[in-house]
């Protein structure tokens, strides 16, 4: 309605990765490590354009997905031009075009379906990628007007457009017949259209996009401690904060656990580690998170009783602060049992004389003989107040049960090419999607300790275990290694 009645319109994005890009700089700067960013060029920077051409980009905002990360393998091109293209050819329904797309840059022959499109689409080895490109080829090929060309590059993305393309549509083919189109080169070139679906980029958007997926990408190659500490405090991209955590360690970064002395609110990074802000915390308020950074910065908590007496943290904070590890160095033996005991006597003399317990000291009252924290019990509970484990993957705890089974670790899937192998797998993300025929099957990312592994769950093998697939969760999962212009699935 506002386009109507002759309204610019402006659509501002909010883009959670400039925010990572800000807290990793500014991280760095705290490290005393400055960046010029009025003359930071990554594009140019090599080491960066071997990661993103490897696909080792999670965390890297338009980058990190799966089928990014796949497409950049495929194609094995990490320089800023072709980035630009990826972002905007990574499309819903551009599967066939994404594959001749591949073809073609890796020197596969090819002839423009007319020659009326050679020079409009060179630069994209003669394939529709970007919004504009459905206008242009409109004015070259159909004769269309450049207010008629940007009403079909509109009408792509409307829910009503059905009937409205069948009305461009026949005008497409009878301004192309005009120009001496065959039949066969307009269904084809129609076929194109259609494959944005809905969904595409302008170049200029997916340029900016590239932009900031190669700052993103510059920061995780060189400050890889401050940058993935930035990704895990901004809480958003396409994984989750267990994935980032298992990147980092993947990364040889050091996770270092909660610390009622050393973390911060958000994530913090320095030297090859990172340290969990309060904020991974499940269960501590925001409030809380902020009156620990704001006592401490009065003083040092000489002891869980002071803490307790300066904080006045709930039973559900207190446990999970014990639970994650924040609290352990109260009590040197790291016997978490005893730091809960002395949380429920505080709780209940407090309760008792309702008045302010700086009157409870450490020595009152004396402690029972308590036995040793359960190994296994201690880190689930760890594993659920943070939703992962600091310092072990998950799956390194099924190892008694996987030690005569036949496991092929995730890095080494790649010397298995056309064999079926067993991987025993953490599930941490998934995409279901239709076929042509219309029937559901998934994409699902699993990760060991080694690596990730991408798998696809076609739809009679989707139709049998959709009903298990569930994140968090680790997986025994067999099948055939695939090779596709050099990425492994």
């Amino acid at each position: 309605a506002a386009e109507d009645a002759g309204l610019v319109k402006i659509d501002l994005l909010g883009n959670r990765s400039l925010g990572v890009i800000r807290d990793a700089i500014s991280n760095m700067r705290v490290n005393r490590i400055e960046l010029n960013e009025r003359q930071w060029e990554p594009e140019d920077d090599i080491s960066t354009q071997e990661a993103v051409a490897q696909g080792r980009t999670m965390g890297c905002f338009y980058i990190e997905s799966p089928a990014m990360r796949l497409l950049q393998q495929k194609t094995n091109a990490g320089d800023f031009e072709h980035l630009v293209i990826h972002s905007s050819i990574i499309r819903p329904a551009a599967n066939d075009v994404i594959q001749e797309y591949i073809r073609r840059l890796h020197g596969g022959a090819w002839e423009p379906i007319h020659p009326l499109l050679n020079e409009i689409l060179a630069e994209t080895f003669g394939l529709m990628v970007y919004q504009e490109d459905v206008s242009k080829v409109a004015v070259a090929l159909a004769g269309f007007s450049h207010a008629e060309a940007d009403g079909l590059r509109k009408v792509m993305s409307k829910k009503d457009r059905e009937l409205k393309l069948k009305d461009y549509l026949n005008r497409f083919i009878a301004g192309a017949r005009s120009h001496g189109v065959s039949d066969e080169q307009i269904e084809k070139i129609w076929r194109m259209i259609m494959s944005f679906n809905g969904y595409s980029f302008c170049k200029p958007h997916s340029a900016s996009y590239a932009r900031i997926s190669f700052q993103a990408a510059y920061l995780k190659v060189h400050f890889p401690a401050e940058f993935m500490a930035a990704v895990i405090s901004n809480q958003g991209g396409f994984y989750s904060v267990f994935a980032y955590v298992s990147e980092a360690k993947r990364l040889g970064i050091t996770v270092l656990p909660p610390d009622i002395a050393e973390s911060q609110i958000h994530w913090t990074g320095k030297d090859h580690a990172v340290r969990v802000g309060f904020l991974s915390i499940k269960g501590l308020s925001a409030n809380t998170q902020a009156r620990i950074t704001a006592e401490r910065g009065k003083a040092d908590f000489t002891s869980l009783i002071d803490f307790l007496n300066r904080v006045h943290p709930d039973e559900t904070e207190a446990r999970a602060l014990v639970y994650s590890g924040a609290l352990d160095r109260f009590h040197p033996q790291k016997h978490r049992a005893a730091l809960i005991w002395r949380f429920c006597a505080w709780q209940k003399a407090r309760a008792k004389t309702n008045t302010d317990l700086s009157l409870f000291k450490d020595d009152a009252p004396s402690m029972p003989d308590l036995p040793e924290d359960d190994q296994r019990q201690r880190l689930r509970n760890e594993f659920k107040v943070l939703g992962f484990l600091c310092d072990r993957h998950p799956m390194m705890l099924f190892a008694e049960q996987l030690k005569n089974l036949k496991i092929t670790k995730t890095q080494n899937i790649a010397k298995h090419l056309g064999r079926h192998v067993q991987i025993a797998g953490w599930l941490i993300t998934g995409k279901t999607v239709m076929t042509g025929k219309g029937d559901p099957m998934k994409f699902v990312t699993f990760e060991d300790e080694t690596g990730i592994v991408e798998t696809a769950l076609f739809p009679q093998i989707y139709r049998r275990f959709c009903h298990i697939l569930d994140y968090g969760h680790p997986y025994l999962i067999s099948g055939a290694v695939e090779e596709n212009w050099g990425a492994t699935t």
